[in-house]
């Protein structure tokens, strides 16, 4: 059996940056992705997000891929959103997604920040963040 050690930080945004999750449905979110993660063997350390956007601490499995586990994990919240939200607007996705891999040192810094995601937002938006990291780093965004 191979031993692998990949830590994946996964984010993605909702369709547009549109701030669609309150803090209530956000905390939903989470948690039935939390939940949805265990039944499909994905290791998910930590999620936490703001209103247009989510961050997932991952360890990724010696047969799982990023694209597979973000599908995963995107494809079912969004259907169970949309099942369990009635009346509001049609849930979705941004089809693309951020994922760095992180180092053993890192882990807490990136727990950390993954957990004071509202506070962090408070003070720069998710998309200018996001500029500025895709700057820094070549990224297109």
């Amino acid at each position: 059996m191979p031993y692998v050690r990949i830590w994946i930080h996964l984010v993605w945004s909702t369709k547009n940056r549109f701030p669609f999750m309150d803090a209530e449905l956000r905390r939903s979110i989470c948690s039935h992705i939390a939940e949805n993660a265990v039944s499909k063997n994905i290791r998910l350390d930590c999620i936490n997000g703001s209103a247009d956007h989510l961050h997932a601490l991952i360890f990724l499995g010696s047969d799982q891929t990023i694209a597979n586990v973000a599908q995963l994990l995107k494809g079912e919240s969004s259907h169970w959103v949309n099942k369990e939200t009635f009346g509001r607007l049609k849930f979705e996705w941004q089809n693309d997604y951020f994922a760095e891999s992180l180092s053993w040192s890192a882990l807490s810094s990136v727990r950390k920040y993954i957990e004071g995601q509202e506070e962090h937002h408070r003070k720069k938006s998710f998309a200018e963040e996001f500029a500025e990291i895709a700057g820094a780093h070549g990224i297109m965004g």
